[in-house]
C-alpha cells in the first residue's frame, strides 16, 4: 500500500492543469497516487489526463458525468483514498518539489498531529505574495475564529484522524474553512513555516466571484465555532459575539458597547472551560478590541469618556492612540 493520495478536482482546468500534475509528479517524495476527478470538463481536460494517466501509473482518473463541485469531489477523493496520508491540490495550484517530503517528515515525527500545512504564494493577477499563516497549534486554532488558517493547496493530513469530517455544501464557497475549523476543534494541526505551495489568484477562482455567499458563510462558520463556548449561534446577539474575534471596521457606539461586552464574556467562559489557550485567546480578543475602538465608526467626547471610563480597555491604548483618539474625538 501506497503512503499518499494526493486528490485533485478539476473542471475545464487545460489551461493550467499541467502545471499543477507536474508540479506533484516531480516531488522529491514519489510513494503516492494522485487521484484527479475530473467534474464532467468539456474542455481538454479529459485527453490531458488521459496521456497523463498512459505515462505514469500514479495517475488515478475518476471522470464524472454531471458537474458536481469541488467539495463533492474533494469527498468523494478521501473516500476513495486507501493510504494513511491524504494531500490536497487545485488543479491551477504548483506543488514546490520537496512539499510531500517535508510535510510527511512533520506528521511522522509527531504521533498527535493531525494535519500539516504550509504557508503559500499567491501569484498572477495579483502581485506575488507570501502568505503567513499561524504555525503553532495553539495560535492556528483562535486565528480560525477569524479566518481560516490554512491554504486548501497546502494541506496534508492523516485518514484515521478526520474520521467522518467532511466538505459540507451549507457553507460553499468557503466549505474549506468550515471542514478545518471543524477539524481543528479535537485535532492537533501546524503549518510548516516555509512557502511549499504556489497559489494561483485569477478572475475564475470561486471565492472572487462569490463574494457575498463567502462573507455570509464565514460569519456562520465563526457562530459555530463560538458555540463550544457556550454561546447561541441563532442568537441576535450572536454577532457581538463575532465581533469580539473578529474585527468589524465602523461600528456604531452602541454595538462597540455590545462587543466589548461580549469580548469580557468570552474571556470568562474560556477561563472555564479551557477550550483555547487562554493567553492567546486573550492576546487575540485585546487586539481585536483595541483594532474596534480605533475604527469607530462615529467619534465624540462621549465616546471618549466611554473608552476611558468603562471599557476596560483604556489602559491597553498606547499613548499616541490615546491621543490621535482624543482628537478624533474632539474635532
Amino acid at each position: 500500500m501506497k503512503k499518499l493520495t494526493v486528490i485533485m478536482p478539476v473542471y475545464n482546468g487545460e489551461k493550467y492543469l499541467k502545471e499543477a500534475v507536474d508540479s506533484v509528479l516531480n516531488q522529491t517524495f514519489t510513494d503516492f497516487d494522485l487521484l484527479i476527478l475530473n467534474d464532467n470538463s468539456s474542455d481538454a481536460t479529459a485527453s490531458i489526463l488521459e496521456n497523463y494517466a498512459k505515462k505514469d501509473d500514479r495517475v488515478v482518473v475518476v471522470t464524472k458525468t454531471s458537474n458536481e463541485g469541488p467539495a463533492n469531489l474533494r469527498n468523494e477523493g478521501i473516500e476513495k483514498a486507501n493510504t494513511p496520508l491524504i494531500a490536497l491540490l487545485d488543479a491551477d495550484d504548483i506543488a514546490l518539489p520537496t512539499r510531500f517530503e517535508k510535510q510527511i517528515k512533520v506528521l511522522e515525527a509527531d504521533n498527535e498531529l493531525a494535519l500539516c500545512g504550509t504557508w503559500f504564494t499567491i501569484f498572477g493577477d495579483k502581485k506575488e505574495k507570501v502568505i503567513k499563516h499561524a504555525v503553532e497549534h495553539d495560535d492556528l486554532k483562535v486565528q480560525f475564529l477569524h479566518s481560516c488558517g490554512l491554504g486548501n493547496s497546502t494541506v496534508m493530513f492523516k485518514k484515521s484522524a478526520i474520521k467522518e469530517l467532511r466538505f459540507e455544501h451549507e457553507y460553499v464557497p468557503a466549505e474549506d474553512y468550515g471542514l478545518w475549523s471543524e477539524f481543528i476543534a479535537n485535532s492537533k494541526f501546524y503549518n510548516i513555516p516555509e512557502s511549499l505551495v504556489r497559489y494561483r489568484w485569477h478572475p475564475g477562482n470561486i471565492s472572487q466571484t462569490k463574494e457575498e455567499n463567502l462573507r455570509i458563510a464565514e460569519v456562520a462558520i465563526k457562530k459555530r465555532q463560538l458555540t463550544r463556548l457556550g454561546i447561541d449561534q441563532n442568537s441576535e446577539n450572536a454577532i457581538y459575539y463575532v465581533n469580539a474575534v473578529c474585527l468589524k471596521r465602523k461600528q456604531s457606539f452602541e454595538d462597540i458597547k455590545q462587543t466589548i461586552s461580549a469580548s469580557y464574556e468570552l474571556l470568562e467562559k474560556n477561563k472555564s472551560i479551557q477550550f483555547y489557550n487562554q493567553k492567546v485567546f486573550q492576546k487575540h480578543i485585546e487586539r481585536t478590541i483595541l483594532r474596534t475602538i480605533r475604527n469607530a465608526k462615529k467619534n465624540n467626547l462621549s465616546y471618549f469618556n466611554y473608552v476611558k471610563n468603562e471599557s476596560g480597555y483604556f489602559s491597553k491604548i498606547k499613548f499616541l492612540d490615546k491621543a490621535v483618539l482624543f482628537f478624533k474625538c474632539l474635532f
